[in-house]
């Protein structure tokens, strides 16, 4: 392919979702809990989320070509049970109301306020009790210090940071 770019995204690699998702898969009844997706992009962490059962999945993504294409696979696919908001994923923290059980958050790295996707989510109380808030980004990012961090996982340049209620 040459210079036509048709995403304005990162998708999180194979390898990395898979690893995430087993790790998931210990810890959750996909069946029965509520996910938020923010920064969508290519919407295949909740596509992800669909296939393995979840019934309530909301993902956000700000970027037009982005979301066209996530309300065209969508559609093709006969999804019913994925919401999609287009519009900031800052703004969505500061509207949305409580009661996720898993928020994941895959941000452009190099994104202004990246630091402070933690804080938002548990100081607005976002997640139910033992909820997570998982959050990729790259190396350059540490957060073992956040009063919520539970783990971090690597997978090559993919990094997973995990909070936990």
């Amino acid at each position: 392919m040459t210079g036509n770019k048709i995403f304005n995204a990162r998708p999180t690699t194979d390898f990395a979702r898979e690893s995430l998702f087993n790790i998931l898969n210990n810890y959750f009844y996909f069946d029965q809990i509520k996910v938020l997706d923010l920064f969508s992009g290519t919407g295949s962490i909740s596509f992800e989320f669909v296939s393995r059962g979840c019934k309530n999945v909301e993902m956000v993504e700000n970027d037009a070509k982005n979301f066209k294409f996530i309300c065209g696979a969508i559609k093709e696919l006969n999804i019913e049970n994925l919401k999609t908001i287009k519009g900031d994923a800052f703004w969505f923290l500061e509207k949305c109301l409580p009661g996720y059980d898993i928020i994941f958050a895959d941000p452009p790295y190099d994104l202004k306020g990246i630091e402070d996707l933690p804080m938002k989510v548990f100081e607005r109380n976002l997640l139910k009790d033992d909820g997570w808030f998982i959050l990729e980004h790259s190396k350059s990012y540490h957060f073992n210090e956040h009063p919520n961090f539970k783990e971090e996982r690597k997978y090559g340049a993919v990094h997973f940071s995990i909070f936990m209620k």
